[in-house]
């Protein structure tokens, strides 16, 4: 879940991120009806706002999975370095952020090898720099470029005026400048369609990531010839690296879709998704109704996921930073974030408390498939599951959810 962070981070006031709290401030707006993450303990992990606004659970029979939180351990609060330490990589240094834009050198190359002009170059929410800049865009042609808190070189571009695969040729001449030349994060595409005043994103984004620093999860697995199936943009997030098989997809319905797909046609692997709405829909645009809705969308949809899972699968649900729509910054922000864990063979209502890096991830799913070692993290694998004379085959995780669900339609 791109962003759903659960609370500051110790740091969290190097990053200007003093109260930043994604799910608890949303909740404090909202009412969230979200039963089936509760079922899988939610209530116990968050309770401090949980008791004043959703309906406390502190009856550990109720609680059909294994929970717990975890610490960045790498400096910095962007995707990339999120999805690379749950895949292993903690990094000793953040990408180079570019608060008040790109050098001149830089950007008159860009403009040279692209042979269009650039608007921007400042750092931005990517819906009102469109608004502000698009429709100057539009009579010139020139490209929108704009940075974050993030080490992010966007591109934003009117599909009717710049055609998509000559804004991708423009990231991949921006990548080999601002990626490999000066170490930033991603290059991404940022296309829109519309008029003045109506301006919209479309679903052609696409990221151009640097290349992991290191060997990741993913690498192990694929070497193992095991299936790496990744949904949403975590095939840009690792540049295509330890990937056997990818699918984009344009909403977070469409991310559980090919989730659900790919579990009925992959035997063994791992199923990798983001699902990038909560970010890119609602984080970034402050929208706290809009990600409060989502919340409960993707919860009634994730128990479709766990109807499905098979006795032995394992579903992990879980973020990657913070963006707290409650704040005045549309940047993300240095959160804790939230790890649940259920299946057949997962014991339930196992705490297994803060974790003091995402990599502790990693390093659990590979002992779970018995691959080499990741070089960060410590597996917390032992803890959460049942004795195999205990695992059962009659589906009874998903029949909780469902009854629990029910409950709660009732109440």
């Amino acid at each position: 879940m791109d962003s759903v962070g659960i609370g500051e981070l110790p740091d969290a006031s190097t990053y200007g991120d003093e109260g930043s709290n994604t799910l608890g401030n949303i909740a404090k707006h909202v009412a969230l009806n979200m039963p089936t993450l509760r079922a899988l303990g939610l209530d116990r992990l968050v309770s401090d706002w949980c008791q004043t606004r959703v309906r406390h659970v502190s009856d550990t029979s109720l609680t059909l999975g294994a929970f717990g939180r975890m610490a960045e351990a790498s400096p910095g609060k962007d995707s990339v370095t999120g999805h690379w330490e749950l895949m292993g990589i903690v990094l000793d240094r953040p990408f180079p952020v570019f608060p008040t834009g790109f050098s001149k050198e830089i950007l008159d190359e860009f403009s040279r090898q692209t042979g269009r002009g650039v608007l921007g170059n400042k750092a931005a929410s990517g819906t009102q720099i469109i608004d502000e800049l698009g429709p100057e865009h539009m009579r010139t042609g020139s490209l929108i470029v704009y940075t974050s808190a993030d080490s992010v070189f966007q591109i934003a571009a009117h599909e009717q005026i710049v055609p998509i695969s000559e804004l991708y040729r423009a990231c991949e001449i921006a990548y080999t400048l601002v990626g490999e030349g000066l170490g930033v994060g991603r290059v991404i595409a940022r296309p829109f369609v519309g008029t003045p005043g109506q301006f919209r994103r479309t679903a052609n984004r696409h990221d151009y990531a640097l290349p992991p620093s290191g060997e990741t999860l993913l690498d192990r697995l694929k070497a193992a010839s095991l299936p790496v199936v990744a949904i949403g943009k975590i095939e840009d997030l690792f540049a295509g690296r330890g990937i056997t098989a990818a699918t984009h997809t344009v909403s977070d319905d469409h991310g559980i879709d090919e989730v659900l797909r790919a579990m009925a046609t992959t035997a063994r692997g791992l199923i990798f998704a983001n699902l990038v709405d909560f970010d890119t829909q609602y984080g970034h645009r402050n929208d706290v109704p809009g990600y409060a809705a989502n919340l409960e969308r993707m919860d009634t949809r994730l128990s479709d996921v766990i109807e499905s899972l098979r006795p032995r699968d394992l579903l992990i649900v879980t973020a990657d930073h913070g963006n707290d729509p409650t704040t005045p910054s549309t940047d993300h922000a240095r959160e804790y974030v939230p790890v649940f864990l259920t299946g057949r063979a997962v014991r339930p209502g196992v705490d297994i408390g803060t974790r003091q890096t995402f990599a502790d991830l990693g390093q659990t799913i590979a002992e779970l498939f018995h691959v080499d070692p990741l070089d960060n993290g410590s597996s917390f694998l032992g803890s959460i599951l049942l004795a195999k004379e205990q695992t059962g085959e009659t589906g009874e995780t998903g029949e909780k959810i469902k009854k629990n669900n029910s409950n709660e339609e009732r109440r």
